[in-house]
C-alpha cells in the first residue's frame, strides 16, 4: 500500500495529469496527497556579482518564484479537492527540481514525476532532473510522459526483467498496483546475453514469486537487435500496454547525471507512463 504519495507539481501543462493520476492512486490507496512545488532558489539565492567589480550585481526574481510556486500550489489544491481526496498538503520548497524531490521523497512511498517537453522552460525545471530524481531518489517513481494522460489505468502492464537488483526493487514497489491489473507480461530480452542471472528458465522465477502475490503474470522471453529500451517501446506498442515497469540503471562514474542506455532511451522516448526504481 501507498500511504504517502508525493507528486511534483508546477506550471506547466503535464502538471495537470500528475495531478489527476497522483489523486486517483491517493483515492485508491487512502493515502496522504504532497504537492510539491520548486522555486530552483537554492544554487541562487544571493546575487552573484560579475568578473568586473564595476558591473551590476545579478540578481533573481525571488518573489516572482515563490509566487508561481504557490499558483501551481493553488491549481493542486483546487484538483484534488474536486477529486475528492481529504488527506493532502502543499510544500513549497526552495530547491532545484532534482535536489528538492529527491529529499522530500525520503517521508513518502512513492513519487511522480514528469518528463520535460520542449517547452518545459520554467526555472526550477534543468535538462537532467528526471534522472537526477530517477538515480538519487530512494523511493520507486512513476514517471509520466509530457503527453499526459488523464488516468492510470493500469490494465495491461510490461515488466521489463533483467534479473537486476534495480528491476527488483521496481517490481516489488509495484506489487499494489499490479494486483489489479487485468495482464501482467514479464519481457525477458535477451536472456543469454545476461549470464547467470536469469537461471535455467529465464522469467520463471520471478513469474513465480509475482503470481503468489496475487498477480496475473506471464512470461515472455525473446530476442532482440535493438537496445532493450527501444525493444521493449516496441513490445508495448504493438501490445496495448498501458505502463512499463523497470529498473533504473545509471553509469557507475557517474550516477548522478548519467543514466545506462536503456534507462535513457525509455525515459526520453516513452508515450507511456514508467514506474521505476533504482
Amino acid at each position: 500500500m501507498y500511504k504517502t504519495i508525493l507528486v511534483h507539481v508546477d506550471g506547466n501543462a503535464p502538471s495537470a495529469s500528475r495531478i489527476d493520476i497522483a489523486s486517483a492512486l491517493a483515492l485508491r490507496h487512502s493515502a496522504h496527497l504532497v504537492g510539491l512545488a520548486l522555486t530552483g532558489l537554492a544554487a541562487c539565492t544571493f546575487p552573484v556579482g560579475g568578473f568586473d567589480p564595476g558591473l551590476p550585481a545579478v540578481t533573481f526574481p525571488v518573489e516572482q518564484l515563490h509566487i508561481e510556486a504557490e499558483r501551481a500550489l493553488d491549481t493542486f489544491e483546487a484538483a484534488v479537492r474536486a477529486a475528492g481526496v481529504e488527506s493532502f498538503e502543499r510544500r513549497c520548497v526552495d530547491d532545484e527540481a532534482g535536489v528538492g524531490i529527491s529529499m522530500q521523497a525520503r517521508y513518502a512511498d512513492l513519487v511522480i514525476i514528469g518528463t520535460l517537453a520542449s517547452d518545459d522552460l520554467l526555472p526550477p525545471l534543468r535538462t537532467g532532473y528526471p534522472a537526477y530524481v530517477l538515480l538519487n531518489c530512494p523511493r520507486p517513481v512513476l514517471v509520466v510522459p509530457p503527453s499526459g494522460v488523464r488516468a492510470l489505468p493500469c490494465n495491461r502492464v510490461a515488466i521489463g526483467w533483467n534479473g537486476s537488483a534495480a528491476a527488483v526493487r521496481a517490481i516489488t514497489s509495484a506489487i499494489p498496483l499490479l494486483r489489479g491489473a487485468r495482464e501482467v507480461k514479464v519481457v525477458v530480452l535477451n536472456a543469454d546475453r545476461e549470464g547467470d542471472l536469469h537461471g535455467a528458465e529465464p522469467g520463471a522465477d520471478i513469474g513465480l514469486y509475482l503470481a503468489r502475490h496475487g498477480v496475473a503474470v506471464d512470461v515472455l522471453a525473446t530476442e532482440s537487435d535493438l537496445d532493450p529500451g527501444a525493444a521493449l517501446l516496441e513490445y508495448a506498442a504493438g501490445s496495448g500496454i498501458d505502463l512499463i515497469v523497470m529498473g533504473a540503471y545509471g553509469h557507475s562514474h557517474f550516477r548522478e547525471f548519467l543514466l545506462g542506455g536503456a534507462t535513457s532511451t525509455v525515459l526520453e522516448a516513452s508515450p507511456l507512463p514508467l514506474w521505476m526504481a533504482h
